[in-house]
């Protein structure tokens, strides 16, 4: 298992005994894929791509601390795979979301120790965007 800024991602595959690597570099790839043209390059926001949004593009540096020091990986995990509507991603991610739909589906720990079940992928770029938070 592994600790992230203190979120237990429990690295169980669904429906095996098998542990999954949750990579924090791999979250980083998908994230200089899918992500910087708005989120900007260091992820504070100032991506390319920013100014054509509707609303203003968030600093992902800070997901924590705007939500009292705990990274809200659930709302973060809905927001990116599409379980919430986000209006600046056209309601789901329509360009992204395949890439985070996969058969090797883990358990991530929510702040509450319940677990969530997301995409591999997802939870790489979870991982990611956790380790990039600043108090």
């Amino acid at each position: 298992m592994l600790v992230f800024r203190g979120v237990l991602l429990a690295l169980i595959a669904a429906g095996t005994a098998t542990a999954q690597e949750v990579n924090v570099q791999s979250g980083n790839d998908l994230y200089r894929t899918y992500c910087w043209q708005c989120h900007g390059f260091e992820a504070i926001g100032d991506g390319p791509m920013a100014e054509m949004l509707a609303i203003r593009t968030p600093d992902l540096t800070k997901l924590a601390a705007e939500n009292g020091g705990v990274f809200p990986i659930d709302r973060i995990a809905r927001q990116i795979d599409g379980r919430s509507q986000l209006l600046a991603h056209g309601g789901e991610m329509p360009i992204f979301g395949a890439v985070f739909e996969t058969d090797q589906q883990i358990a991530v720990a929510l702040p509450n120790g319940q677990p969530m079940m997301v995409g591999l992928p997802l939870a790489h770029l979870l991982a990611f965007l956790e380790s990039i938070q600043v108090d």
